[in-house]
């Protein structure tokens, strides 16, 4: 019985994982079905006239290549999320060598993604650009048929923590019951707390298993604060189902501290977008060659993958013992310290970058190429140094943020809360271009041209969108450091060091 058991945990921990592989994997498929087979895709555009325009793909080819496209982003946004809780799962956070452990598998997980990275950025670019479509798309399906086939290797020795119920059902419920409470009051006393335990059947997990149980999961916060949400805990005789015991309350407590600070590292991947974006038009005006090597500009993103590949390494093995050595606490550096490190060299990373271009012109009009299509008798490794600082803050903030999320997150909610890291990257990408937007119409309407319109990019006042980058990066930090001063750490083990994180302000 026991062991019929066990493999019933296995295979509902490990469906969840196994069925976004798959996902992901027909997506990748249908992607290389449409590259290999020339029916399935438009045919080539060879018009001898450059002008002329091609004819708009459309019908199954475009319904094929979308549906290919949204099954890769389903089954990649969902891995991300799921795999990384899943990973820090296997550590033991009961004892100091696990978490230790535990934090540097976050900066790992960092410098493993920088690989796949650099691999993709190189090898299978060349490829597709050699071979063909087809190949490229090949070779990813192929990596991650391999993938499950390594990822059930260790399903003997993975540690499977399988909540029951939704995180978003319990969250909807709870506001959903504090609003009604909050227009229907059940007295005019106040907040009634229902002191109950929550019912045993609303989690598989074990008292063994979570570790140190209720009195460790304990939420910092008291009952007092976000008064709003703890009117869910009012027995609401009309409506018996929205009642909320006091655990579930305290979860979304926490989710909705966090949010604060999740919406603070969105204009870091707003950085990093504008950055991915101009840095390699800027990096195609000038003189591209390293030596007799020609580098393509579109192969500038390989500089932030590099720095940090080689910084993830140096962070884990010598900056963080040094920071416990010199603060004598069990992480060296609290993880919104982390976070407000990445948020501080975003703000260099985008001074930065408009002192590069303000450089970079000035080249382009002291050698008369202003409106010429030559290379600037300039170095791209200019440019490079700004995604120095770049790859640094992402390092610093999406590690920091991802074990953020996970330590201070209820079990219940862990794949939710560290999916919320990818989720700031997808809002910061579309929050670019919201703001070239905004930028283009308002200084379109005080100037002849735009800031950032044209086809001669040396016409740009790039610079200027750069230095407000900066200063909306610059008051973001600020915004930051006044929710991560008032946060506080909740108690995830019974020592002095976390006793003392879960009473006192955290250091930001």
């Amino acid at each position: 019985m026991a062991q019929k058991y066990s493999i019933a945990r296995f295979q509902d921990g490990m469906s969840h994982e196994l069925l976004l592989i798959k996902i992901l994997e027909q997506g990748l498929l249908m992607l290389t079905l449409q590259a290999c087979i020339p029916s399935l895709r438009q045919p080539i555009c060879a018009s001898v006239n450059r002008n002329a325009p091609c004819k708009e793909v459309g019908g199954g080819h475009i319904g094929m290549l979308f549906s290919g496209l949204y099954l890769v982003a389903l089954g990649v946004g969902g891995i991300k999320g799921s795999l990384l809780s899943h990973g820090a799962e296997q550590f033991d956070e009961n004892t100091p060598q696990g978490r230790k452990h535990r934090s540097s598998f976050f900066n790992y997980y960092i410098f493993c993604l920088a690989c796949g990275a650099l691999i993709a950025v190189t090898l299978v670019v060349w490829i597709e650009d050699n071979k063909g479509w087809q190949w490229g798309f090949g070779i990813s399906t192929v990596a991650i048929l391999s993938s499950i086939v390594i990822f059930l290797l260790g399903s003997r020795s993975y540690r499977i923590k399988v909540p029951t119920g939704s995180p978003m059902t319990t969250i909807f419920k709870v506001l959903v019951a504090a609003f009604s409470n909050s227009l229907f009051p059940k007295n005019s006393i106040g907040n009634v707390l229902d002191t109950r335990e929550t019912p045993q059947n609303t989690t598989e997990i074990s008292e063994e298993e979570e570790g140190h149980g209720e009195q460790n999961t304990e939420i910092q916060t008291e009952m007092k604060d976000l008064k709003f949400i703890g009117k869910a805990t009012v027995e609401n005789t009309a409506y018996p189902s929205l009642h909320c015991t006091v655990k579930q309350v305290q979860d979304v407590k926490i989710v909705v501290q966090v949010v604060p600070i999740f919406m603070s590292t969105v204009m870091l991947n707003c950085c990093l977008a504008q950055l991915s974006t101009f840095s390699v038009q800027q990096a195609a005006t000038m003189n591209t060659y390293i030596g007799a090597l020609k580098v393509p500009p579109a192969s500038l993103p390989i500089f932030p993958v590099i720095f940090t590949m080689i910084l993830a390494p140096v962070y884990n093995h010598m900056i963080i013992p040094f920071a416990r050595a010199v603060t004598k606490s069990e992480m060296g550096i609290t993880h919104l310290q982390r976070i407000g490190t990445g948020l501080f060299l975003s703000v260099v990373a985008m001074a930065v970058a408009a002192l590069v271009e303000m450089k970079r012109k000035g080249v382009a009009e002291q050698s008369g190429l202003m409106n010429s299509t030559e290379p600037l008798p300039i170095t791209f490794l200019w440019v490079a140094l700004q995604y120095l600082f770049l790859g640094s803050a992402d390092l610093f903030s999406l590690a920091g943020l991802m074990e953020f999320f996970f330590t201070e997150a209820p079990l219940s909610m862990r794949s939710l809360t560290t999916a919320l890291s990818w989720a700031s990257l997808a809002m910061g990408y579309y929050l670019s271009s919201v703001i070239v937007s905004i930028v283009n119409h308002i200084t379109g309407r005080f100037q002849q041209t735009p800031w950032l319109y044209g086809s001669n990019l040396n016409h740009y006042h790039l610079e200027r969108f750069y230095w407000l980058m900066c200063i909306l990066s610059g008051l973001n930090f600020f915004h930051y450091l006044l929710w991560a001063t008032r946060y506080k750490y909740r108690s995830t083990k019974p020592d002095d060091e976390r006793d003392q994180l879960d009473n006192t302000p955290s250091e930001a």
